[in-house]
């Protein structure tokens, strides 16, 4: 009677050691479980795919300060382009420059109006000439705030009989605004200035 009762004492043990066993095994199992998918949605929350040309590229976000410098040169280099790349197009022209206008603040629409007043841009398209521009080098010190920036490039100026290369020089400072659609660094251009803007070498075309 008294084994009988040992025995049954003994395999109750038996049974709630082993049950404990499978309930801390279930529980670390669900908290390893819950940990890997907390992560991995961290991680895709970290990662979006932009389209563009028809292919999805994998991009990661980060914060500005991390980007802060290649997004600066971005947004110098893109301001030049749109501003000094004009093909004796007006819808193109007016497209270019009012896009170039959202990057940067009255500095340069004061060298825009005064380009206009001077009819440059009706001369570019009776004479059809066009004119596309090189990037040589942007130089930014994101050390003080606003952030200064200089910016080098050559223009390449075709008309119908000669091409003439001309020097362009710039400088300006960066100021942080809110990211839009028409400007998605976030940043904008002030006291913009052309320091040179000279003429190197004029050939004649072929």
């Amino acid at each position: 009677m008294f084994r009988k009762m040992k025995n049954i004492d003994s395999a109750f043990r038996t049974i709630r050691v082993f049950t404990i066993l499978i309930v801390l095994v279930s529980s670390g199992l669900c908290c390893l479980s819950l940990y890997w998918s907390f992560r991995s949605i961290s991680r895709q929350q970290q990662t979006v795919y932009v389209i563009g040309n028809g292919q999805a590229f994998l991009a990661s976000s980060s914060s500005r300060k991390e980007n802060l410098s290649a997004e600066a040169r971005d947004h110098v280099q893109r301001f030049h382009e749109l501003f000094f790349t004009l093909d004796p197009d007006e819808a193109s022209i007016r497209e270019n420059t009012t896009r170039a206008l959202y990057l940067a603040d009255q500095s340069a629409k004061k060298v825009y109006d005064n380009l206009r007043e001077r009819d440059f841009y009706s001369q570019l398209v009776a004479a059809n000439v066009n004119q596309s521009l090189k990037v040589d080098s942007i130089e930014v010190d994101l050390s003080e705030y606003p952030y200064r920036f200089r910016f080098h490039g050559t223009q390449l100026i075709t008309r119908p009989t000669t091409q003439t290369t001309r020097n362009l020089f710039c400088q300006g400072m960066l100021r942080e605004v809110s990211r839009s659609e028409n400007n998605s660094h976030g940043l904008l251009i002030e006291r913009w200035e052309i320091l040179d803007n000279r003429d190197l070498r004029t050939r004649n075309r072929k």
